[in-house]
């Protein structure tokens, strides 16, 4: 019943309504109601210095000061606090998400970006180039000692953000960033872990197993952390065999690597 539940409450919001919106409405609505009463009371007596307009907010009243949890969040200020401490000479980040990681980054330093989509903000220290990743960057080799690319790898050659259907395309993009990078400079990567499974066209979900089939030979694993499907944040991971095996527990959980070119 919860999965029939979850899949209606899914395709209502593909076809954009949220009925969780629409209940919190209604909830609220009366105490607006009492609250406009109130309100216009006061307004008669001093209508001459406002202008009344009818704007209703429901959803705020009971709300938290602010949403500070899942993958996003949780990745984008850890690796963001990472890269200040390296103070890098250069940092190079490949499509991560513009208003969260690239601002925190640019809050502190210059950053370039490279990313299939456009781009038409000018932002405070963003350096937007606009490159498919799965294409090789001759002029880029070996140019940074520090490249991010979170939550981003699972979308290469799926065709959702208008790049070239290529099921091979998130291996082509890991080539090509592993050649931008410096021996001896720092990868942060990640990625969505669970049993490998290709949602299309959606993204991907990486077995730890196969992640590090990737990496063997080409880096040192620095440090391992991971969102788990409860949005809960792990830090500093030793990676056993069981847990390897198992993908720490999560279908579609959050892994964050550290890494350090061979």
């Amino acid at each position: 019943m919860k999965k029939i539940k979850k899949g209606i409450y899914f395709i209502l919001g593909y076809c954009g309504f949220n009925p969780g919106i629409l209940f919190t409405n209604i909830q609220y609505f009366a105490g607006y109601l009492l609250d406009l009463k109130r309100v216009k009371k006061y307004y008669a007596k001093n209508d001459s210095l406002w202008k009344f307009k009818y704007y209703p907010i429901l959803t705020d009243k009971h709300d938290q000061s602010g949403k500070a949890r899942g993958q996003y969040f949780y990745q984008d200020l850890y690796v963001a606090n990472l890269i200040f401490q390296k103070n890098p000479i250069r940092h190079i980040d490949i499509g991560s998400r513009i208003d969260g990681f690239v601002t925190h980054v640019a809050s502190f330093r210059k950053i370039d970006v490279f990313d299939i989509r456009t781009l038409k903000n000018d932002i405070l220290n963003v350096n937007f180039i606009q490159a498919d990743l799965m294409q090789p960057q001759k002029e880029l080799i070996e140019c940074t000692d520090s490249l991010s690319c979170l939550h981003t790898i699972e979308h290469f050659g799926l065709g959702r953000y208008g790049d070239q259907i290529d099921l091979d395309g998130h291996i082509k993009g890991l080539d090509n960033m592993y050649k931008i990078l410096k021996k001896g400079g720092l990868f942060y990567f990640s990625t969505q872990i669970g049993h490998n499974t290709i949602a299309f066209n959606a993204h991907r979900i990486f077995s730890i197993s196969y992640l590090l089939n990737l990496f063997q030979e080409k880096y040192e694993i620095i440090s391992f952390s991971f969102i788990d499907d409860k949005d809960k944040f792990h830090t500093d991971v030793t990676l056993s065999e069981d847990l390897i095996n198992n993908n720490l527990g999560c279908k579609m959980g959050c892994g964050i690597f550290v890494l350090k070119k061979l």
